[in-house]
């Protein structure tokens, strides 16, 4: 097996231009924190990005960031702290997760699987922060999108294309992020003891109110005593957060307290709070170091939880919901075929599957990403085509017959 370690753009080029050469496959890899994630590859060889690291520009009053594309998202995360500034759409570490370590995954494939957090109804995901890119096509061939200004918006939808390709479409070795001030403070409300469907009436309530709510996710009994270390205990807690300047934060969590008076609710302060949507972000309830599969399931906030409530007649699931309801994560308890989960998900309302972690032989039997329908698939299709058309690129991680790139931008968080 070969591993090509490129430091520099002109090294990634040449590394594909080899394997473009010889018709020989690759894996694309930073420092592997989702590496876990699609269906594993049966290559020979690697590119090995995680070399490929820097800082490369960082304009704060033009909120502007560059950087090569095996730079850690958490050194890039410390130095917008340091400016009071960061990434809006709170991109996900699915390290733990994976039974990885935290702080591993890069820009580049931050970018690549178009991560998003719990702003993302605020804020959206990844492609839509992008502003430039440069890359090294499946065709040995170099390409850049895009620009370094805020403003500039040339080749801006080639950007996007690379958000939720999982590698499958060219090798990324530079990329330029929009940033934005971080919140001078903020405060969480948990409404606690609700129902599940409760909880998706009182989280709707909030999100269409005019406190303006920035995330708001619901924990159901079994999942909430996992985090802030118990300080929750096992009632059910539905979250809302409050973001901004401190007397805003103050007037608006007061207008949601009066909004919800007839719930018991607890308010939890700045430090905690934060920590608090980083486990949410993160999944950290169901970071347990095993194997149990844990699914991804985008829909509509108003059909989630009918869809976990027919699960449960079926099987033995753990959940927990973000994006206002339409973000489900579930961590089977007992054996459930993809087939059974995706029906149920089509029946009320529909969306997207995708399963995050599994063994092995799982991954290689299941349809890790959702299905695409037929026309959809044919365009990604003619798009793997025209970007690497010898399917050289992390072949069959999206999909069994051929590596299908930009599968299921929902499911991956777009």
């Amino acid at each position: 097996m070969t591993t090509f370690t490129p430091t520099t753009s002109a090294e990634v080029l040449e590394a594909v231009r080899w394997a473009a050469g010889e018709g020989e496959p690759v894996e694309i890899v930073g420092h592997g924190s989702k590496r876990g994630i699609g269906r594993p590859l049966q290559t020979e060889h690697a590119v090995d990005c995680s070399g490929l690291s820097g800082v490369t520009l960082y304009e704060p009053e033009e909120l502007v960031l560059s950087a090569r594309a095996g730079t850690p998202v958490a050194e890039i995360e410390k130095l917008l702290s340091e400016r009071h500034q960061e990434f809006a759409f709170e991109p996900m570490d699915y390290g733990p997760l994976l039974g990885g370590e935290a702080g591993r995954g890069t820009i580049g494939g931050l970018l690549s699987a178009n991560l998003a957090g719990p702003r993302r109804l605020k804020a959206g995901a990844a492609r839509d922060h992008i502003l430039g890119i440069h890359a090294v096509s499946g065709r040995g061939e170099a390409f850049k999108s895009g620009g370094r200004v805020v403003k500039n918006v040339t080749g801006y939808d080639l950007s996007k294309v690379m958000a939720g390709a999982w590698g499958t479409l060219a090798v990324l070795t530079d990329v330029t992020f929009k940033v934005l001030p971080r919140s001078e403070t903020e405060t969480t409300l948990a409404l606690r003891g609700l129902t599940e469907e409760q909880a998706v009436a009182a989280m709707a309530a909030a999100m269409g109110s005019s406190a303006e709510v920035s995330a708001a996710a619901h924990l159901p009994e079994t999942v909430t005593g996992k985090v802030l270390d118990g300080a929750l205990s096992s009632r059910a807690s539905t979250l809302l957060r409050v973001e901004g300047f401190g007397p805003s934060v103050t007037y608006r969590t007061e207008m949601l307290k009066h909004l919800f008076s007839m719930l018991e609710i607890d308010a939890i302060d700045e430090t905690p709070s934060r920590t608090l949507w980083r486990q949410v972000r993160d999944v950290t309830p169901f970071a347990d170091g095993t194997a149990r599969p844990v699914w991804r399931v985008s829909m509509a906030p108003s059909d989630g939880h009918r869809m976990v409530m027919a699960l449960r007649m079926q099987v033995a699931v753990d959940a927990f919901y973000d994006w206002q309801g339409g973000l489900v994560w579930l961590r089977m308890e007992g054996e459930c075929e993809a087939a059974t989960l995706r029906a149920l998900v089509k029946r009320h309302g529909g969306g997207h599957a995708t399963l995050v972690r599994a063994s092995f032989s799982e991954r290689v039997a299941v349809p890790v990403f959702e299905p695409q329908p037929a026309a959809l698939a044919a365009l990604a299709a003619r798009l793997k085509t025209e970007f690497d058309p010898k399917a050289i690129l992390n072949p069959g991680r999206m999909a069994a017959a051929h590596a299908v790139a930009g599968a299921d931008r929902h499911a991956t968080g777009g």
